[in-house]
């Protein structure tokens, strides 16, 4: 493994790149990314822990939060698209900048299915609502390629998208985190830890599927290189996005928790649509909440769909990833083949989960945050070993203490969401990170036959 070039930009991206992300944009695809259909189903999926999952989720914000600030000191450091991927490299090295750009790849696109499952419930409201497995498949996969289409036109029509898809979702959200608290009836929330078993055990496998929800904050660093003034506009975005979402994520939920019975809860589909049906006492309201989260959907389908191709294209460039992710396509140099691999394995990944799993959404979720919380994981340690070696010549000791205090509350969230994800779900995911080896060895082949073939003979 050879050292990290600290003499270099990481990633770098052409100098003919188009810039085409302001600030908006920016702070769009961070919320657009964050938001997608995955907070309108979240509640369905906590009901079984019961209202202790809203510790867990207001852990999980703090966690996030504490992500979110260091994601945008690091962008702030280390220049270029990437992300993760290049934090890891310039702090570690090749290897643990490949594994992180693979475990992050598989969050990409497999979250994309956790995504468009969750879009599906909300689709139902107005068709296939007997919800036909090969029904759901299909629109499932419609949402699934439209977003690839729209990202194959370009960047400048990926932004406009974004903005307008961020718009359509925050409102209904808004209005549950804000009028909805008025209808909240406390017999609504059943037993306060519903499980049964042990209160720290309800809060970690609530927290590691809250978890999800925030999946995104770090977009805006991912894709640094499409983002004008990126020291200044990528850290902003970043922490403005989340915070904004966290409000959202935490009002909203704890509306739904209380104008939605417990036992109803747990069964839904669509729990806002529910929420919404509740408190006018009709079915038009709830459908109004169906048509934002499907928009929704599509907003956040549509961002990750182009985080799929940047951060492999970011690698690629530095030969730690297949050099066809590197390949684009007209004027806004479009990432064509992540874009459609990306959509291909998201596709098939769906298709086996309304096949063989019995809870498509929780299975597939808990998959993708141990695949993200990984690159969040080295990325926190990447920025500590960065605080260690040259934190304290180039910072002020009370922003020091500051940055050191925030990275490792990241640092231990990041470990608790692993520990929460559970024993079957860290087992899968570590085979599948692991499963990067080979592919690393095989890329790595060319260049080590090159330096065999350049190095004389007797130094062998």
């Amino acid at each position: 493994m050879s050292a990290p070039d600290h003499g270099r930009p990481a990633a770098a991206s052409p100098t003919q790149r188009n810039k085409t992300f302001g600030l908006p944009a920016a702070t769009a695809l961070v919320v657009g990314s964050i938001i997608g259909t995955g907070v309108f189903a979240l509640p369905s999926a906590l009901a079984p822990y019961g209202p202790i999952a809203l510790v867990a989720f207001l852990l999980v914000t703090i966690g996030a939060l504490a992500l979110a600030v260091v994601f945008g000191r690091l962008s702030e450091r280390v220049p270029g698209s990437g992300g993760p991927y290049v934090y890891a490299r310039e702090a570690f090295g090749e290897f643990a900048g490949f594994l992180t750009a693979w475990s992050y790849w598989i969050t990409a696109w497999a979250g994309n299915a956790a995504i468009v499952v969750a879009w599906v419930g909300y689709v139902e409201v107005f068709v296939n609502k007997g919800h036909h497995t090969w029904g759901s498949i299909a629109i499932a996969l419609a949402g699934l390629w439209l977003p690839a289409a729209v990202n194959l036109t370009g960047m400048r029509n990926i932004g406009a998208f974004q903005v307008v898809t961020t718009v359509l979702k925050f409102l209904p959200l808004a209005f549950m985190a804000t009028a909805g608290l008025l209808f909240i009836k406390s017999g609504n929330f059943g037993a306060f830890n519903a499980g049964g078993g042990s209160a720290l055990g309800a809060i970690s496998a609530a927290g590691a599927i809250a978890l999800f929800s925030y999946i995104g904050l770090e977009t805006a660093s991912v894709a640094a290189g499409r983002v004008r003034e990126p020291k200044r506009n990528v850290p902003r975005a970043t922490v403005y996005g989340t915070l904004a979402c966290a409000a959202i994520y935490l009002l909203g939920t704890l509306a739904v928790f209380g104008t939605v019975p417990h036992t109803q809860l747990g069964n839904s589909t669509a729990p806002f649509t529910d929420a919404m049906n509740n408190i006018a006492g009709g079915h038009w309201a709830g459908n109004l909440v169906a048509a934002a989260a499907i928009v929704s959907g599509l907003g956040a389908l549509n961002g990750w769909t182009l985080i799929c191709a940047e951060m492999p294209m970011a690698a690629g460039r530095d030969g730690l990833f297949p050099q066809a992710f590197t390949k684009v396509r007209g004027r806004s140099e479009v990432p064509a083949f992540g874009i459609v691999s990306a959509t291909v394995l998201a596709s098939a990944l769906t298709v086996i989960s309304y096949t063989r799993f019995t809870k498509v959404f929780t299975e597939i979720v808990l998959l993708s945050v141990l695949t993200a919380v990984i690159p969040y994981l080295v990325s926190a340690a990447a920025h500590l070993y960065w605080l260690a070696v040259r934190g304290r010549e180039e910072l002020e000791r009370r922003r020091f203490a500051r940055d050191v205090t925030v990275t490792v509350l990241a640092l231990a969230f990041s470990y608790w969401s692993i520990q929460g994800s559970g024993y079957q779900t860290v087992y899968y995911g570590l085979f599948t990170i692991l499963l990067g080896i080979p592919v690393y060895i095989w890329l790595k082949r060319p260049h080590a036959d090159q330096r065999r073939r350049l190095t004389p003979r007797h130094q062998h």
